[in-house]
């Protein structure tokens, strides 16, 4: 097992390569191999190193992404990740329904999805639209991502593709470090189930809601294709990838940076603002009430 120092170094070392922001990760490693020198590191356990260099992280540079991340089962450790987790990724979707929860028919044709976690696009898309086929005919819908804590870009593009009626919408651009290159996210063009066009969609957000979950409520918010119900989301906006160091020790590495189009910046450090700002355990009672008053069908004239 290597020490809590040659540990450290490690996600030094990933850190530098790899942040989005290659000065930031300079400052950062400055910080934190100053607390090296001193050994304010040397006597912490496993979990409680993790603890404490993430706090220690987040001092130099708030990026809700970038930890320490501790493992009770050990996990193999590889001379290099060439996909950076996504295997590990997809196979917690598998067991996840690939990110969907629940589905309720709420009273006044509303439709409810319950949204965990963003899958992956190619992985996810059955799933998907599995879902969207469930809501096909509602007349308003809630997506529930009080509980959701992160995903694919990707898959949060096809999840908005379904809100779009066409494959002309430029939603985003992310800019990866490793690569040195931006890839456009555009609304598709094929779908497995009907587009959702037309009606009334709500976004149930919590403090909870965190990275892909966020990346889907901004999205659709930015483009004023939806109304966010709830608390303001975390703030975290950054691709990451996750490495892992020693058996029970992995340091996830935000690499990439998005700007959605609509506004030009992302929610990165403060989160997405509710447009009906309720506690969490309030939003769907709201969301609900408001989809009906904006559904309800006029009287029938009297004959």
């Amino acid at each position: 097992m290597p020490t809590n120092a040659e540990t450290v170094a490690l996600a030094l070392d990933r850190i530098t390569a790899g942040y989005v922001f290659p000065e930031r990760a300079a400052e950062i490693d400055r910080a934190i191999r100053k607390r090296l020198a001193a050994g304010e590191y040397d006597a912490l356990d496993g979990p409680a190193l993790c603890g404490a260099v993430t706090a220690h992280l987040l001092e130099v540079c708030p990026d809700q992404h970038l930890a320490l991340r501790w493992d009770d089962e050990p996990q193999p450790v590889l001379p290099e990740d060439p996909d950076k987790g996504q295997a590990a990724f997809l196979a917690r979707m598998r067991t996840f329904n690939q990110g969907v929860r629940g589905f309720q028919h709420l009273d006044g044709n509303v439709g409810y999805l319950d949204v965990r976690r963003i899958a992956d696009a190619a992985e996810g898309a059955r799933v998907i639209g599995a879902a969207m086929e469930l809501v096909a005919g509602t007349s308003a819908l809630v997506l529930d991502l009080r509980e959701c804590l992160g995903g694919s870009p990707e898959g949060c593009n096809t999840w908005c593709s379904y809100f779009f009626p066409d494959d002309q919408t430029h939603l985003k651009d992310i800019y990866d470090r490793e690569s040195d290159t931006t890839r456009q996210y555009w609304t598709l063009a094929h779908l497995p189930a009907p587009r959702y066009l037309d009606r009334p969609v709500y976004v149930l957000t919590s403090a909870r809601t965190f990275s892909g979950g966020e990346d889907f409520a901004y999205t659709l918010q930015a483009h004023r294709r939806a109304l966010v119900v709830g608390e303001t989301t975390r703030g975290g906006a950054h691709p990451t990838g996750s490495y892992q160091l020693d058996a029970h020790i992995s340091v996830r590495v935000p690499s990439a940076r998005g700007v959605v189009i609509a506004t030009g910046t992302n929610w990165e450090g403060v989160g997405v603002a509710p447009d009906i700002a309720v506690p969490a355990e309030q939003a769907l009672e709201v969301a609900h009430r408001d989809a009906l008053a904006r559904t309800a069908q006029p009287a029938a004239p009297e004959q």
